[in-house]
């Protein structure tokens, strides 16, 4: 923990007091926090069994964090179809996704602030989560979503007592929406909050931790807005910067082929048109921080996979019929880790980690026929 830490704009380098309302810079850019030193394992909770055991590793201390005992999500390493990889279910999150980190450290942030009412926008897992730690903190949410929504993922929100509002048309129409809103009420948008990425950032701690106190060699990160691939980046740089490792993990981003903005930056090469696709939750033309996330992928010597719709229902119901039921939206990363092994990007022999980061549960709907 440092006193020092304070919101940054990476294109300028403007710093902000953490203090703030901010979600963005006032240029329109979006923010980080500014790097920290990092922890050690000693500085770890380990009673504590949710993400906030690793709380030493945020930029200020919450004194009372809203948390429903998200992370510790299990690190299984199952044989299929001749691949073993390491998969990290983050589906048995509260919420059923691994938004829930995120969700947990911004409301709990917010919350501190004294914001008691949040707007958000979400292709449905993200909205759950922020509209169930709203309700666990007593917070107002309200949920602009899709209207292509899986209607699980609206429910769920409801549920949880938040206002959902759907929007017609392609998900950027819902964030435009989100944001005019956001004029009277704060947007605690989870593709714009810098807090939500210190929230996710906690996957790559809990994975350098599953793996005493290793690092892997690569991991392979279902990408949209990169929320999971750049908290493992913040990770693993933290973990260089605090002495406990040495190297960096490879970082892979897989996406749908139908949308797949981050692996087309990549390849040099630009995605003029996009397509439905049934992995909803990693559907994003336009990435927030998209340039953020190229450096993340090249720095570590990663790279990416482009994954057919075809591919993505089969990689689905494979992985359901060795009794992993995961949505669409992160089965796809399964496809693309086995993709970068037949073209070469990653070897057989290595230690790779899988990230699932929703429940089946969620896209009932690919399942029924």
């Amino acid at each position: 923990m440092t006193q020092a830490a304070t919101f940054i704009d990476p294109t300028t380098g403007q710093t902000y007091p953490l203090d703030g309302s901010l979600w963005r810079a006032p240029n329109g850019s979006p923010l980080m926090v500014s790097d920290l030193p990092g922890i050690a394992r000693a500085e770890i909770d380990s009673p504590n069994r949710s993400i906030w055991r690793y709380a030493r590793s945020l930029p200020l201390r919450i004194t009372d964090p809203i948390s429903l005992g998200e992370g510790c999500s299990p690190l299984i390493n199952p044989q299929i179809d001749g691949h073993r990889f390491d998969l990290k279910l983050e589906w048995f999150s509260p919420t059923g996704s691994f938004k829930d980190r995120g969700a947990s450290v911004l409301m709990s942030f917010l919350k501190q602030q004294g914001i008691g009412a949040v707007v958000e926008d979400s292709s449905g897992n993200a909205g759950a989560a922020i509209a169930a730690y709203g309700a666990a903190g007593g917070m107002a949410v309200t949920i602009f979503v899709p209207a292509y929504t899986q209607p699980a993922k609206v429910v769920q929100s409801r549920a949880y007592g938040a206002e959902v509002v759907l929007v017609p048309g392609a998900r950027e129409d819902t964030a435009a929406a989100a944001v005019k809103t956001a004029e009277h009420v704060f947007y605690a948008s989870h593709n714009w909050h810098p807090m939500f990425l210190q929230g996710t950032k906690s996957l790559g701690y809990e994975i350098w931790e599953d793996l005493g106190f290793a690092v892997p060699d690569n991991i392979v990160i279902p990408a949209s807005e990169g929320s999971n691939l750049l908290g493992c980046y913040i990770a693993f740089k933290e973990l260089m910067r605090s002495g406990e490792i040495d190297r960096m993990p490879r970082l892979f981003a897989s996406q749908p082929e139908n949308c797949a903005a981050l692996h087309h930056a990549l390849q040099g090469t630009r995605q003029n048109r996009f397509l439905p696709t049934v992995a909803e939750g990693t559907a994003v033309k336009s990435p927030t921080r998209l340039q953020t996330m190229v450096q993340a992928v090249q720095e570590t010597n990663g790279g990416s996979a482009a994954i057919s719709e075809e591919e993505i229902i089969g990689a689905s119901k494979r992985l359901a019929r060795a009794g992993i039921f995961t949505e669409p939206s992160s089965a796809h990363a399964w496809a693309g880790a086995k993709e970068l092994i037949e073209n070469g990007q990653i070897s057989r022999s290595d230690r790779t980690v899988v990230i699932l980061t929703g429940t089946g549960l969620k896209a009932q709907s690919v399942y029924s026929d």
